[in-house]
């Protein structure tokens, strides 16, 4: 099954036609969605037990690993080892788990983690950490497809079971390509950034906004489309999540990504145009 989504559920208003929507709102039009929640600091449990009140049986979630994981901030600072910050982010997200409605873990890994041997033995550690449990692993740096190191970290994630994110970013010598090659066959996820070479690394005012600023072209969906069939004959489930919100593009190229694959989901929460 092909799932198509966006990252966050309250801010396409282009979907709903609210400026800000719930989650049962958005889940009447797309039966996925990345939480990026948790990435900022670990919910409550309760907040987990309240998302999945909102959504039908068959609807899923991504959830992006809080940043402690990935290296992006110090869990020493909340946490005594490692096994602790697991421990309390499982019991949080055990709801989602039991009900089946998990898609996968995201693990978003800076620029700064290189194919390295000490980030190579990480991995093993995120796996050991994560038992079982699907897991996504999106690499943002060059030198894990790099012509020397590329067929090895295929194979590492294979050993590790881990699915390598597909990433679709703008094609710079510093960005990472859109690889399909299928690490997991229970599960293959794409994430879509956009293509906007003129920002992408800009750091200067609100360039988290900027860099994603783009809109995908028909053709281009039609390409990517292609490339979502192959994947998703060597997958049983293909998730698609569209990050390229910065001027509220992601729905829209969604929707049309929807209609070029064909795809028409059925039992989603009702929705404000289905009432009339």
């Amino acid at each position: 099954m092909i799932r198509i989504g966006l990252t966050s559920f309250n801010e396409h208003s282009s979907l709903t036609g609210k400026k800000s929507s719930s989650l049962y709102e958005y889940a009447g039009y797309l039966p996925l969605v990345e939480l990026d929640t948790n990435y900022y600091g670990i919910t409550r449990k309760s907040t987990v037990e309240n998302w999945l009140t909102q959504v039908p049986s068959d609807f899923r979630f991504v959830v992006k690993l809080y940043s402690g994981f990935t290296g992006q901030s110090k869990w020493q600072d909340s946490y005594g080892s490692l096994t602790e910050l697991q421990t309390h982010f499982l019991e949080t997200m055990a709801p989602m788990i039991e009900s089946n409605k998990l898609f996968c873990f995201l693990a978003q890994f800076p620029a700064q983690f290189k194919c390295t041997k000490e980030n190579v033995a990480y991995l093993e550690t995120l796996r050991n950490l994560f038992p079982d449990l699907p897991v996504a692993v999106e690499l943002r740096d060059y030198s894990w497809y790099s012509e020397e190191f590329v067929t090895k970290t295929h194979k590492l994630m294979e050993k590790l079971a881990f699915s390598l994110v597909m990433v679709d970013e703008p094609q710079l010598p510093d960005t990472v390509p859109l690889d399909t090659t299928v690490t997991n066959s229970d599960f293959s996820l794409f994430r879509f950034h956009g293509r906007n070479q003129a920002y992408w690394n800009d750091r200067t005012g609100d360039w988290r906004k900027k860099r994603t600023l783009y809109r995908y072209t028909a053709a281009e969906l039609e390409t990517l489309a292609e490339k979502i069939k192959r994947v998703d004959q060597a997958s049983n489930q293909v998730g698609i999540i569209f990050n390229n919100n910065s001027g509220g593009d992601a729905a829209d190229n969604a929707l049309q990504l929807k209609k070029i694959l064909d795809l028409n989901y059925e039992g989603l929460n009702p929705s404000q145009m289905d009432l009339f």
